[in-house]
This record gives C-alpha cells, sequence and structure tokens, in this order.
C-alpha cells in the first residue's frame, strides 16, 4: 500500500503541496519533443563536456573530449587513442574549462564548441553537427591553460594564455630566478572555415599569471584583452608575495597589429614540440601530428602590438560590453569593478600617456583610461559567457 500524506494546512482543492506545484511543468519536455536551448557545461577533472537540455535539464550527452570514456571506447580503441596524443605521451586526463561557442558577429552561431584542458595545456574543438571532438591542438611554452578558448568576433582565433610562467627558452632553471628567466606566452589559435586550427602565433610577455580573456567587438574589434596578477613575478607564497601591488594588469593584444608583424616577417620562429590531433569524420579515424615549431612576436621589436591597462587588485575576469566601448575587470583583492573605455584607451595611446614601459609594453596611465568604478561590487570573477 503506497500513502501520500501532505503537510500542508490548506483546504482541500488549493494547490499548495509539492506534488500539487506547477513548477515541473513549466520545464517538462514531454518525450519526442526538443528542448529549445542546449546548456554546455565543462567536466573540470572528468576532461569532458557535458550538454543537457534546456529547460528540462535532461542530460542529453557527456561528450568525452580530453579522457577515456569507457562507454563510448573513447581513448580506448584503435580509432580515437590517438586524439589523447601529447608532446608527453598518452595522457588520458586533463581538467577542462571554459566552453566557448564559435561566433559570428559577435553572437553565437551554433557550428563548433571549443573547450580547454588546463593540465596539460590544450584546446579541443568539438564539431555540434556531431556532438563529437574532432581536434585538439596542444599549446607550447604554456603551464596552466587557464585564459582559454575565447574567441574572436568573427571565430578568427580562439586565444589561450598560460597562467603561470614557464623557463622560456625550455631550460633547467632555479625557481628562484623566477622573474629572470621565466615568461609568460599568449598563443592565438586561428580557425579555418571548416573549422582547422593552427598555432598562428605567440606573444612573449612577462612571467605574470594570465588568468582569463575576452575579445574584443564591434569598435573594439581586433584587440584581445587578458587579466594578469601576480605582476610582482614571485614564485613562493604567493598569497603574500603576489598581492603587493595595488593595481595588476588587463594586457590588450592588437591582434590585427600582430597579423601586420607576421606579414612584415617581425617574428621568431622558435622550436617547439606539440601534438596536434585530428579526428576524421568520414574514415572514423583519428591522427596525430607532431609540430615542431611557433612563431613568436615580441613587443619591444612590435610597437603597437600590447599595452597593460592598469586594474586593481589581482584581476581574474575581464569583459567587453555589446557596443565593444567598455573592458571590465574585477579584482579579486579589490571590492570594486573597474570599467575601461577603449576610445579613452585608444585616445591615451595616441598621447603616448604611459606611467612606465614593462618589458617594452608601455602601461597606460590608469585615470586617463578609467571610465568608470562600480563600487563595492564585491565580485570575485567578472566573466560572462556569451
Amino acid at each position: 500500500m503506497l500513502y501520500l500524506n501532505s503537510c500542508s494546512q490548506q483546504s482541500a482543492g488549493s494547490a499548495t503541496g509539492a506534488l500539487d506545484d506547477d513548477v515541473a511543468s513549466q520545464v517538462y519536455v514531454a518525450p519526442g519533443e526538443y528542448d529549445e536551448f542546449y546548456g554546455f557545461f565543462s567536466g573540470g577533472f572528468s576532461g569532458q563536456i557535458s550538454a543537457y537540455g534546456l529547460p528540462s535539464g535532461r542530460l542529453l550527452k557527456v561528450i568525452p573530449v580530453f579522457s577515456v570514456d569507457a562507454e563510448k571506447g573513447y581513448g580506448f580503441n584503435e580509432e580515437t587513442k590517438p586524439m589523447l596524443n601529447t608532446s608527453h605521451g598518452f595522457i588520458p586526463w586533463d581538467d577542462s574549462h571554459h566552453p566557448e561557442l564559435s561566433q559570428t558577429n559577435g553572437e553565437t552561431d551554433g557550428r563548433w564548441i571549443f573547450i580547454n584542458g588546463n593540465n596539460t595545456p590544450r584546446v579541443a574543438r568539438i564539431d555540434l553537427s556531431t556532438f563529437e571532438t574532432t581536434e585538439i591542438i596542444e599549446i607550447p611554452n604554456s603551464g596552466g591553460n587557464h585564459s582559454s578558448p575565447f574567441a574572436t568576433e568573427n571565430t578568427e582565433y580562439v586565444v589561450a594564455g598560460t597562467r603561470f610562467g614557464v623557463p622560456y627558452p625550455q631550460k633547467d632553471v632555479a625557481i628562484d630566478s623566477y622573474a629572470e628567466n621565466f615568461k609568460g606566452m599568449l598563443t592565438f589559435i586561428s580557425v579555418g572555415e571548416e573549422g582547422e586550427m593552427e598555432i598562428a602565433f605567440q606573444v612573449l610577455l612577462p612571467a605574470f599569471d594570465y588568468d582569463l580573456a575576452h575579445s574584443g567587438k564591434g569598435k573594439s574589434h581586433g584587440w584581445t584583452f587578458f587579466t594578469t596578477y601576480n605582476t610582482e613575478q614571485k614564485s613562493t607564497l604567493l598569497e603574500v608575495t603576489a598581492s603587493q601591488n595595488d593595481k595588476d594588469f588587463i594586457a590588450a593584444v592588437n591582434w590585427k597589429k600582430a597579423e601586420e608583424y607576421i606579414k612584415q616577417g617581425k617574428f621568431e620562429e622558435v622550436p617547439a614540440n606539440y601534438a596536434h590531433n585530428v579526428y576524421d569524420e568520414s574514415t572514423h579515424m583519428a591522427t596525430s601530428t607532431m609540430k615542431k615549431s611557433v612563431k613568436v612576436l615580441k613587443p619591444e621589436d612590435c610597437p603597437g602590438l600590447v599595452y597593460f591597462l592598469p586594474t586593481p587588485k589581482s584581476p581574474h575576469g575581464v569583459d567587453v560590453d555589446p557596443t565593444g566601448e567598455y573592458i571590465i575587470g574585477n579584482g579579486k583583492l579589490s571590492a570594486n569593478l573597474t570599467v575601461h573605455s577603449f576610445t579613452k584607451m585608444q585616445e591615451a595611446i595616441a598621447k603616448e600617456s604611459f606611467e612606465t614601459t614593462v618589458a617594452g609594453v608601455p602601461v597606460l596611465k590608469y585615470d586617463e583610461i578609467v571610465g568608470g568604478v562600480v563600487e563595492k561590487a564585491g565580485l570575485v570573477v567578472c566573466q560572462v559567457l556569451n
């Protein structure tokens, strides 16, 4: 016998108890019908990405990306094993973050979704016509691939910044020589008409921690903005030593200018070793190719390529408003939300309103570029996904 008892004190006939509530029906999608939206969620240490129907909340598929998946045979069968190849050999796991849909004119277009691997720096592309991982590219000169894989306005590039500095060039060095021998690298991965990825160039910067990123749109199209912290370039007791500066930076990279410098040959072809893995849907076979070099741009050789925007304090997360005018960053150690003006930034650049220069990168004067401050916003991370 099944006995149900309601705790409601209301009279019979009124919709009061949980079983009588209409909330569930508001998100109910009947069998055979479709949800209005897809939601894509990073799996973190599962290394995968999950697709849910919205509003129903039904799990539609766990898409294997960076980790083996016994249910689907991914990473176990010969067809897909090459997808998990890296310069360190076969790596069957990762920490996946930040699903990013492809864009056209700054609006998501549903062709592909990109996601990063943090542990062994990688970026993957999932084809949304098949809901399968079709490409994974490893990122050289990177340690902790967190500020990725954010797309430009028309998916010309997805970007990948290193969260931690790495020895450059790669060699064994003492950790206490961090500021001298470690560097931070920002990677721009070109995306072709069919989605094919290639590392177009890297930008060599100081060994700050590059945490998140967002690309410009509208009037700021052609720029990508990366938050940084640990501008002190410390390597131990970071809760204390990397929290000394009142302002860290948002790094503004002019990738249109970078393209010009690449055409002019103002890059250094640097030896590297990284895997590029591709799954061919027509043959159902994956292949892995090892790449041996990358093009590196140095700000001191490329004027106008990068500018630092002072931003309080240890900023984690940056966004750009729909008009492209405002660049918003928030510091984990600042209660205020800083809003930079792209127009003011351009004016400051034209007037050369620089506080100083760091490793060939001009630091713009804070008062010249700030558009406003939201006091006591209290945000830990400022990042609105498209």
